[in-house]
């Protein structure tokens, strides 16, 4: 055994076992699904391991591929940060990032600290609010960048760098199919993308949806969830694993969630870094190339 890992191996490996498939990992590092194939192999030759299961749907983790993908984590983000360190040392300012609560909780806090260790001397300031605030926030010139909740036929431009399908959530199966005419939702303030996804749906379905809970806060909505106090909308990979999902199997199908990223034009040098920092690493997490792919309506 070589005492040593290709890294473009260790970076095919890394988007499989992020997307869950050869073809999605091959488009987001634009190559073939047999070159994609031939690095898995070349990899589970130099380990002596099988690394991943394939079936008709997925290819998931071998318990030997899990281990790898805690050390390829580590290999590749520590890559990044010194190649980082070296193509800009001096730069600083304070940046002033706004995103969702429930997003930032999800995707966020790895990347972030991947971009502090690579610099530094950039001094972060994270607002986390609803999408409404945050965008009247950036138009006032209060946000360097941001990320923000859009429906798909929203006039706000950016670069769509997050797109998830959405599920119902609910404490049990049994929740999500509520007996009678209303659905009781949990749900965010208006304006919300999800709130109005919920009511769409249900309409388009011929249901009543009820407000039952309104809370701005993740947690909130999450403890009024495991309460009983309704079913709620979140991106699937958002979704507790304690509680139960549905993804158009009892209640009606629900569009597909999308975040995009926005710059301010005036925006400094570290906040265009970090901007650029953050579609790469969305990009990496969700296993689709959005950065090439410009998102104004």
């Amino acid at each position: 055994m070589s005492d040593s890992l290709d890294p473009d191996c260790l970076r095919a490996f890394a988007a499989v076992a992020r997307s869950g498939s050869f073809t999605r990992a091959g488009e987001t590092l634009f190559r073939s699904q047999s070159a994609i194939s031939l690095q898995i192999r070349r990899l589970e030759e130099r380990l002596g391991e099988r690394l991943f299961r394939r079936s008709a749907r997925r290819v998931t983790l071998t318990p030997a591929g899990e281990r790898l993908n805690v050390y390829a984590t580590r290999l590749l983000a520590l890559q990044e940060e010194t190649l980082a360190a070296f193509r800009d040392p001096d730069i600083s300012g304070v940046v002033r990032l706004g995103t969702p609560e429930d997003f930032a909780t999800s995707h966020l806090p790895g990347a972030l600290a991947r971009f502090a260790r690579a610099y530094p001397k950039v001094q972060l300031e994270v607002e986390c609010d609803l999408t409404l605030s945050l965008v009247d926030r950036f138009r006032a010139g209060r946000l360097d960048v941001a990320l923000i909740k859009r429906e798909p036929a929203a006039t706000l431009e950016g670069h769509r760098v997050w797109r998830e399908p959405l599920v119902w959530v609910g404490r049990d199966p049994g929740a999500l199919c509520p007996a009678g005419e209303a659905v009781p939702l949990v749900v965010n303030p208006e304006p919300c993308v999800y709130r109005k996804r919920a009511f769409d749906a249900l309409y388009r379905a011929g249901r009543r949806p009820r407000a039952a809970y309104v809370c701005g806060s993740l947690a909130g909505s999450l403890a009024a969830v495991r309460a009983g106090l309704g079913i709620t909308v979140l991106p699937r990979d958002m979704a507790p694993p304690d509680l139960a999902t549905d993804h158009g199997e009892t209640l009606p199908l629900l569009d597909d969630t999308e975040i995009v990223l926005v710059t301010a034009a005036d925006a400094s040098a570290s906040a265009r870094r970090l901007a650029d920092f953050l579609e790469d690493e969305l990009e990496a997490q969700a296993g689709t190339p959005f950065a090439q792919e410009k998102a104004g309506a």
